[in-house]
């Protein structure tokens, strides 16, 4: 990473010295080469292996696999520091001239593991000129609990219940009810795990002065999986939107080219999640499914009643999210098939004698969807003004924060879904 800030900060400031307009030439090469640079990093750590594994497969060749450990949080430092050079060279932004303000943006450490991918436009001014106060660090403590209870109470007791099914050597014996328990698990895990960080990040983030964007806005209660996508990893969204998709021409081409700039920014966006055949499926998965949506079934889903809309987009997401959690591509058909045969003879007190964690975690599936709508929210809207609004609200806070310490103190079970990013 910090090999990956250096070289960025000399190809900002080469970028930057080749402005004028008799250098205008240099100034894309060096732009080019600066893109393959660091997308040549993320390539080598990441995807390596997986292009290997597959000319293996393909040529009559042995490709021999590299042993290089993936540095922690490559896809989304190595994102960040793209949308500083493109912006750079855009002219949207001014050359960062001070190497460790370059390195703070790059290795701040909040979001630097789990993002949101904060653009370095919407942060350059407070790169030098942010300011803490009390309030900043009492409003950044708050989401930061937010974000920890959402990990640690909900999403890691909903990984116990997703691992036991998934992972399960007697996965092809369930009844339908346990594969539906199991998809509606990761389900619930992904969201309250992802969410969690991004909570935590923009909280520490307010503690040391820095505003963030949203990366989540209750993507689980969305009308379409447009709307989902609006509403889930939105600052992964908006950089393949404004650096890929708009650049492509988006959606003011012919029809052609924009069915083929979709492919594209679905195809890698699967791509960035993981270097996996399923991570790739996943994104053509939702390519067909936009497609459709705004094309095909454009009409029909227009005339449907809101909460028919909210129950099939909320199936589609999860039939997504077994994709991509599956080990193998063939657990996709099992799980789907058991669902509408219910041929299998182990259900939910099977999978309890084959897991009693999954006894106790039951009661944490049962009560994570309250937390999935903007019902919360809503509520928080209306009293936040009042005195004993404030009190039941810190107060609850610090049970949450309380019961945190305890789970993590008692249990080593602490899955993180997005270390592979």
């Amino acid at each position: 990473m910090l090999g990956t800030v250096f070289v960025s900060y000399l190809f900002g400031l080469a970028i930057h010295s080749y402005g004028e307009k008799e250098q205008l030439k240099k100034q894309r090469f060096v732009f080019v080469l600066s893109v393959i640079t660091i997308l040549n990093s993320l390539t080598f750590f990441k995807y390596m292996n997986f292009i290997l594994e597959n000319m293996t497969l393909l040529l009559p060749f042995d490709f021999k696999t590299i042993d290089a450990v993936l540095p922690i949080g490559i896809s989304f430092y190595t994102f960040q520091i793209l949308s500083y050079l493109i912006d750079l060279y855009r002219g949207k932004l001014k050359v960062q001239k001070n190497f460790f303000h370059l390195a703070l943006y790059i290795s701040f450490f909040p979001q630097l593991i789990a993002g949101p991918i904060v653009q370095y436009e919407t942060i350059e001014d407070q790169l030098m000129n942010r300011k803490e106060s009390f309030d900043k660090i009492i409003n950044g403590l708050e989401r930061f609990i937010i974000g920890l209870g959402k990990k640690v109470i909900l999403a890691n007791q909903t990984a116990v219940i997703a691992d036991a099914i998934y992972n399960s050597s007697t996965l092809s014996n369930y009844s339908s009810l346990v594969y539906i328990v199991g998809i509606l698990a990761y389900t619930f895990q992904i969201y309250f795990d992802f969410s969690g960080y991004s909570d935590m990040a923009i909280g520490l983030g307010k503690i040391f002065g820095f505003e963030f964007f949203e990366n989540f806005n209750y993507p689980y209660i969305a009308n379409s999986v447009t709307d989902f996508w609006r509403r889930w990893h939105i600052s992964l969204t908006t950089f393949f939107r404004e650096y890929l998709y708009i650049p492509l021409g988006g959606n003011r081409v012919s029809k052609g080219k924009w069915i083929r700039n979709m492919l594209i920014v679905w195809l890698l966006t699967g791509l960035w999640h993981g270097a996996a055949w399923n991570f790739l499926l996943w994104g053509l998965y939702y390519f067909i499914l936009l497609y459709l949506e705004k094309t095909v079934l454009k009409e029909l889903l227009e005339k449907l009643p809101l909460i028919v809309k909210y129950i099939i987009t909320f199936a589609f997401v999860n039939i997504g999210w077994l994709l991509f959690r599956v080990n193998h591509l063939t657990d996709v058909g099992t799980m789907l098939k058991g669902v509408m045969l219910n041929h299998g003879e182990i259900g939910i007190t099977g999978l309890c004698n084959e897991n009693p964690a999954v006894i106790f975690a039951l009661f944490f599936f049962f009560v994570a969807p309250c937390f999935m709508t903007d019902l919360g929210h809503k509520i928080h809207q209306y009293y936040q003004d009042q005195v004993w609004y404030q009190l039941l609200r810190k107060g609850t806070l610090m049970g949450i924060f309380i019961i945190c310490i305890m789970f993590l103190v008692s249990s080593t079970y602490n899955p993180f879904i997005y270390f592979r990013f």
